[in-house]
């Protein structure tokens, strides 16, 4: 009997102790205390801001256009004859000033027409000379006879009046031929380029001929295309007296020059629906003074313009990309963020000019918040926690020591 229950003990105690162990395990899990519950804390997004500065600015206008001389002639023959001589600056490119021999055309034929007008003119003074000679012999004849008034036939007026008319008529040929002598020579009308050249040497050219073409170098303009709602930032629409800044690429560098709205066009165009305002800039070609590492303003050449509009105190620029459906993001003093609508009053491809809607020193957030909302708590840049963050995080350290000393 005692080997019995020796024999059942030693097998029942692997049941006994794993019954033991389960035990165990049951009282552990049944006193085991719930871990503290700490609520996720939800990082504060850093962002980068600028302050707010109102200025006074001007609202300019951007614009383009081609370099265009203000006057541009044809060069037109007014005799015909053999192109006799062709002057080196008469070529494409060529600068002249006024009164510079450009051609000649052969002048030989008018020369024999100045002669002939000249001989003509002598004997047309001879026979005025020899009629009055005539007509005071006429009168004396009538002084002998007491027959009343003596008629004008009788002392030969109407004799004297043909030859003063033939006279008068004979000055008028020489002057024709003394002129169409002179226009044997081609001479510049203005100081200006040569843009094109259409005649040889040896060519014979009847009236009317174009010769070349002659751009002015004294002015230049540029018309400059405005939208008809760009004119209200001009300060005058009926005359837009302003200053404009033209800037190209030349020689691997960006020039500028100054010049300056004259005129608008009045109309606008059927085309584009554009309106024009017409630029000048005087001595283009730099001919009356040139200074260091300028360059002269070509015709041709394609600039864009910066058009000086009106005056506005009290103004904001803002890159464009900061403004995002009329509204910005502004960083209150308790760092909480106010997505605010502004008024603008103008815009380019760079920058927004805002009016009436931003004060000086207000913050404006430089990062771009992905679903920013209103009162939403953010970390500026280069500043310590904000006051709110410093107050949740005291309160949950006290909570943390008074749950540690109930313990």
């Amino acid at each position: 009997m005692t080997f019995n229950i020796k024999t059942i003990l030693r097998r029942m105690m692997p049941f006994f102790i794993l019954s033991a162990f389960v035990i165990a395990a049951i009282i552990l899990v049944g006193t085991k205390q719930a871990p503290e519950q700490k609520a996720d804390e939800v990082p504060l997004p850093i962002i980068d801001v600028t302050a707010v500065e109102q200025r006074t600015v001007s609202l300019n206008l951007p614009s383009y256009g081609v370099v265009t001389p203000k006057y541009k002639t044809q060069l037109v023959t007014e005799v015909q004859g053999r192109m006799l001589s062709i002057s080196a600056n008469f070529v494409a490119g060529g600068v002249v000033k006024k009164g510079d021999e450009l051609a000649v055309i052969e002048p030989s034929d008018y020369e024999a027409d100045l002669m002939q007008a000249q001989a003509s003119l002598a004997q047309a003074k001879a026979a005025l000379e020899e009629e009055r000679a005539k007509g005071e012999v006429a009168k004396n004849d009538w002084k002998g006879y007491d027959g009343g008034i003596p008629p004008e036939l009788g002392l030969r007026l109407p004799q004297l009046k043909q030859e003063q008319a033939n006279v008068k008529f004979q000055q008028a040929a020489l002057a024709r031929a003394q002129r169409n002598l002179e226009r044997t020579v081609i001479r510049a009308p203005f100081d200006g380029i040569i843009k094109a050249r259409n005649v040889d040497l040896g060519q014979y050219v009847t009236l009317g001929t174009n010769l070349g073409e002659l751009y002015d170098t004294q002015i230049a303009e540029v018309r400059l295309p405005l939208s008809n709602n760009d004119l209200a930032y001009l300060e005058s629409v009926d005359n837009p007296d302003t200053d404009v800044s033209l800037s190209a690429d030349l020689a691997g560098k960006t020039i500028t020059w100054q010049g300056q709205i004259i005129r608008s066009e009045g109309v606008i165009d059927a085309e584009n629906r554009m309106v024009y305002l017409v630029a000048e800039v005087k001595d283009p070609y730099l001919r009356s003074e040139r200074l260091e590492g300028q360059l002269p303003l070509k015709y041709g050449t394609f600039v864009t313009a910066v058009i000086k509009g009106r005056t506005v105190t009290g103004i904001v620029k803002l890159p464009r990309h900061l403004v995002r459906s009329n509204k910005v993001t502004v960083v209150n003093d308790d760092n909480s963020i106010e997505l605010r609508e502004v008024n603008i009053v103008k815009s380019d491809l760079e920058n927004v000019y805002i009016k009436d809607s931003l004060a000086d020193g207000e913050r404006i957030s430089l990062t771009n918040l992905t679903n920013a909302e209103n009162g939403q708590l953010v970390k500026v840049l280069g500043e310590q926690n904000n006051s709110s963050q410093d107050e949740a995080t005291e309160t949950g350290n006290e909570e943390q020591l008074a749950n540690a000393g109930a313990q």
